[in-house]
């Protein structure tokens, strides 16, 4: 028989750990809030101790709760947040720079007759959302000790002693040629960082080493980046369907096969994993806030948090002319224009608390369904439905929207905390190659209820106020924005 791992998500606003069973699914979970700094200027930042801390707490309790041992141990991570730290000693010698934090304007904008060479090269735009350009802005202003890679890298060398990365999330750096699976000479040339000792690159289920951190001896098998993990969680395993995790963020990812495929959409190319040496490849797109402009609306007092998505926007029957373009941090794929700030329209003295919910939610399932529809123009084909994970799935009244605007069914996972299920899977793959992922059936199905007229009304609406947006004063660099 199949024994449990532990599979712990290190996310941006918190650390989920989940024991997960074949035959009894999850039988311990613990979780670790974890605090980011919002500076001005766009700037996001966290305490990398803290961090590390949260998935030995968080992996404490889930153990605890379960009460058994495991096979093997899996981490996700977030994908582009980094540090500096130093490699003898494990101290990190910086704060963590949060993925959306937009400190490297500027140095994309001075690469920005490179935008087209790096895209083609990595699959990915010049953004500073990405790895590389933050890693070269620590270089440049903070120090030039030690290594500077994202956070998994010093995660996994605290735990186990390993220099590693895994190919999904080197595929998230800039700096990996997509096609060749390897770091680029040129895009570390053009970043200054062809010095660089960078971690190797290993497959996202393989034995990487092993960590006494959790107590006992438990070899770490399984390493991924959280959307390729949820994606895998979503089985989502090939060309033509797609998933969409509603976490602090909103991020939707398209199953293009084993060769990657540029978006002509404004979309990204990246690595969904690499499994046996086997690369899979991926389209994915990003809204930058989802969770956190819930909080932003939490924080003004519109509402208390988010269980009250449908009880505040259930008060009223719909937005009441308000318009909400949630770009709190920017507009990510496939506008690529993070020097933007969102905008809320068409208030009046009537304007109450549900029709701003209604309002940002609307706005939040737009952004969405602008992903999917840029995915389906790169594949050639319509998605047939969209599976989707993560906090915010707990809202009927999103997921309703999103359905109506999608004019797509939309099917909600079963477990939220798919991240946590699919490096669990991974974990085990790397130690037991055979299947480990639940059947998929969803826990809820949402069907279009408005008409195709309707949602095609509503996303105009949406698009000329977002085409105001760019139509405005450029306040950023924009570097490397699809054309």
């Amino acid at each position: 028989m199949t024994g449990p791992v532990l599979a712990v998500d290190q996310g941006t606003s918190g650390t989920k750990a989940l024991v997960i069973c074949p035959e009894r699914g999850v039988i311990g979970t613990g979780f670790v809030a974890v605090r980011t700094r919002h500076l001005p200027g766009g700037l996001m930042e966290a305490d990398p101790v803290e961090l590390y801390d949260s998935v030995l707490v968080a992996g404490r309790r889930a153990l605890a709760e379960a009460g058994e041992p495991v096979t093997a141990f899996g981490l996700a991570n977030q994908g582009e947040t980094v540090l500096a730290w130093d490699p003898g000693t494990g101290r990190p010698l910086t704060d963590a720079i949060v993925r959306q934090d937009r400190r490297a304007e500027s140095l994309c904008a001075g690469l920005g007759e490179h935008a087209e060479e790096l895209r083609s090269l990595t699959g990915l735009p010049l953004d500073p959302c990405f790895a590389a350009p933050k890693m070269a802005w620590i270089r440049r202003h903070l120090t030039t000790e030690g290594v500077v890679t994202t956070t998994d890298a010093w995660l996994v060398h605290r735990l186990t002693g390993a220099f590693v990365t895994d190919a999904a999330t080197a595929g998230r750096t800039h700096l990996l040629d997509l096609d060749r699976m390897q770091w680029s000479a040129r895009a570390l040339d053009l970043y200054g960082l062809s010095a660089e000792h960078l971690p190797g690159i290993v497959d996202n289920a393989q034995l990487v080493g092993t960590t006494k951190e959790f107590g006992s001896k438990i070899p770490l098998t399984g390493l991924a980046t959280d959307q390729q993990a949820a994606l895998l969680a979503q089985r989502v395993t090939g060309p033509g369907g797609a998933k969409c995790t509603y976490g602090t963020g909103a991020f939707l990812l398209a199953h293009t096969g084993d060769t990657p495929r540029r978006s002509t959409s404004g979309l990204v190319s990246s690595v969904a994993w690499r499994l046996a040496g086997e690369p899979g490849y991926c389209l994915d797109g990003q809204v930058y806030t989802a969770a956190s402009a819930v909080r932003w609306l939490t924080d003004l007092g519109v509402i208390s948090g988010p269980a009250d998505l449908d009880r505040v926007g259930g008060a009223v029957l719909d937005a009441g002319g308000v318009t909400f373009v949630p770009a709190l941090a920017g507009l990510a794929a496939p506008w690529w224009r993070g020097d933007l700030r969102g905008s809320l329209t068409g208030l009046g003295l009537d304007t109450g608390p549900g029709h701003l919910v209604r309002a940002l939610c609307e706005g939040l399932a737009a952004q969405v369904t602008e992903l999917a529809e840029a995915a389906e123009t790169d594949l050639g084909a319509p998605l047939t439905a969209l599976r989707v994970d993560g906090g915010l799935t707990r809202s009927a009244l999103l997921m309703q929207t999103q359905a109506d605007l999608l004019q797509r069914p939309v099917e909600v996972s079963t477990l939220p905390d798919a991240t946590a299920l699919g490096v669990g899977a991974l974990a085990h793959l790397g130690s037991d190659p055979v299947d480990f992922l639940p059947d998929g059936r969803p826990s809820a199905v949402y069907e279009p209820r408005i008409s195709a007229a309707e949602a095609a009304d509503r996303l105009g609406v949406f698009r000329t106020a977002v085409a105001t947006l760019l139509e405005g004063p450029v306040a950023g660099s924009g570097a490397g924005a699809p054309a």
